[in-house]
């Protein structure tokens, strides 16, 4: 009786997660949809079903083992730890990320982390940006021991929520028209420009994206690694871009390097010297796997390589890697 919730039902990653759940053919007895008071009512059709939004306030979280939080930190700090006394919390919002008694978790890179789950009943889903980058290093530290990561991101405005897109959207289509354009959703216009300032800045200078880059990196892989990061928002609807730097302790060459993420879970490498091998945001979008391309020697630095990753930030980013988590909880723990 593998009953299921969705909370936050109704916004990007909750309506992603709905196809990953088809596209995986994710096997549960009942589905329930949750979302605002504004959306409760609405009707989303899921496998020939149509399902009425239910309110969160209403909800009894003892209906189902296993309920999805896509719904933003506020509603996961007040929501998630009341559910979570009833059944198990799968929260992709940035909230619990860093607690201690909570597992910070992707499947492919450190999938024995679930067996903490029992600590809280809360498994966080990590940020888009990490998860990509995190499945594109770990086979590589395994084998080759990472000291240092330089990463510079080029992250999609889905990324920020649906009024983003949207306002991406609506500036485009004024600037074109050479009509007067405002930003209400970002710090300065998006169309036809990118922005490097993603989240809060902090006192060192550095953004929390930045921040959350380097700390979750060393939760969930390892935490000598030493992480540096300048995170910045492009005109882009769907797919996170990361130019990668990295040091390692062992020898190693493009080859090696190739050679080694060539049999990467979740990951494919596309790498060809010519226009167009190699993969951007657009062929990404709608894809389960992380494309990693441009890969080749740091000629300025011993032991190191440059390469480019790609992935669809709202899949593997948000919505698969929670289904993910759920795949492996229910087989391996709670089957």
């Amino acid at each position: 009786n593998m009953n299921i919730a969705i909370v936050g039902a109704t916004g990007n990653v909750g309506r992603k997660l709905l196809e990953v759940l088809e596209k995986l053919n994710f096997e549960f007895s009942e589905l329930h949809l949750i979302a605002s008071d504004k959306s409760v009512g609405k009707k989303i059709t899921f496998k020939n079903k149509t399902y009425s939004v239910v309110g969160l306030s209403d909800f009894d979280f003892a209906k189902v083992k296993i309920a999805f939080f896509s719904a933003g930190s506020v509603i996961a700090e007040k929501w998630a730890p009341i559910a979570a006394k009833k059944t198990i919390v799968i929260d992709n919002s940035k909230h619990f990320r860093m607690n201690k008694e909570i597992p910070l978790v992707v499947p492919e890179v450190n999938a024995e982390a679930l067996k903490l789950y029992k600590n809280k009943n809360i498994i966080a889903n990590a940020n888009c940006s990490t998860i990509q980058l995190v499945l594109a290093l770990k086979p590589l530290h395994d084998q080759f021991k990472i000291k240092r990561v330089v990463v510079s991101t080029y992250q999609s405005v889905s990324g920020a929520g649906k009024n983003h897109m949207t306002e991406l959207e609506e500036q485009s289509k004024l600037v074109l028209d050479k009509q007067k354009v405002s930003s209400k959703n970002f710090t300065k216009l998006i169309t036809f420009n990118v922005i490097p300032h993603i989240d809060s800045f902090m006192e060192d200078g550095s953004t929390k994206e930045e921040w959350k880059m380097a700390v979750e990196t060393k939760k969930i892989l390892d935490p000598n690694i030493v992480l540096s990061a300048t995170c910045v928002r492009v005109p882009v609807f769907v797919g996170h871009s990361e130019s990668v730097n990295i040091e390692f302790k062992s020898e190693v060459n493009a080859k090696k390097i190739r050679q080694c993420l060539e049999k990467a879970p979740g990951c494919k490498v596309v790498d060809e010297t010519k226009d167009g091998g190699y993969i951007t945001p657009v062929e990404s979008s709608g894809d389960f796997v992380t494309y990693i391309s441009r890969i080749r020697d740091d000629q300025t630095q011993k032991n190191s390589i440059n390469m480019w990753v790609v992935s669809d930030n709202l899949l593997k980013g948000a919505a698969l890697n929670a289904v993910q988590i759920a795949n492996v909880l229910i087989k391996k723990y709670i089957s």
